[in-house]
């Protein structure tokens, strides 16, 4: 049987987010860390009929209904194969120089008041996610933008999530995503993400 889920190729080199995310973290990262969520997600559907069929939204929106003795399994790698896939699209090489569109920027403003809150905002809760996780941009179900955390490889899609809501930019705070290059120094990282977003991506997101 073929595998359900594949890896989507980067729409970039390793290197080509450069020198923000280094060359070596981001081919290990892909390579090593997203790649084992995919043959673990992969393994998991395989042994349960419930899930074959299934699209990754559909698995990830609906943890609750995975059968209890693959639940953990499915939800750590199922949330890590959305969870990167999303992160991949939402980075663009520095030279991109991408902006927020007129509907997204007036959103952030409304909530924020302007760019540097939004992003002061969005480093604490990154900064504050303890141990591992990721940390959010999402709309939630009545067009507000919100700021979440969530612990592992849980996303604000999952029904598990203490905090729901569409997922518009979110940053991966495991060590894997920054130690090679930052050591223990997550605010470094962090300051470097904001070089590097797709705001196309994101305003695309918002837009839906």
């Amino acid at each position: 049987m073929a595998d359900a889920f594949t890896q989507k190729a980067l729409p970039y080199g390793f290197g080509d987010l450069e020198p923000y995310f280094d060359k070596m973290t981001m081919e290990i990262h892909y390579t090593k860390h997203h790649a084992g969520y995919v043959k673990n997600l992969n393994e998991a559907v395989a042994a349960t009929p419930e899930l074959q069929g299934k699209t990754l939204d559909d698995i990830v929106m609906n943890i609750k209904k995975v059968p209890e003795d693959v639940r953990t399994k499915v939800r750590n790698n199922a949330g890590g194969h959305w969870n990167h896939s999303f992160f991949w699209e939402t980075l663009t090489p520095a030279s991109s120089k991408t902006t927020t569109n007129d509907d997204l920027r007036a959103a952030l403003m409304s909530k924020y008041n302007d760019m540097d809150t939004f992003k002061t905002e969005f480093n604490k809760a990154a900064t504050g996610v303890f141990g591992s996780g990721w940390a959010w941009l999402v709309k939630d179900a009545k067009g507000n933008l919100d700021i979440i955390g969530t612990p592992n490889q849980d996303n604000p899609l999952m029904d598990i999530s203490e905090k729901q809501g569409k997922p518009l930019l979110g940053v991966d705070v495991w060590e894997h995503a920054y130690y090679l290059k930052y050591q223990n120094r997550r605010a470094d990282y962090l300051s470097a993400y904001w070089n590097i977003i797709n705001w196309d991506t994101v305003s695309q997101r918002f837009a839906k």
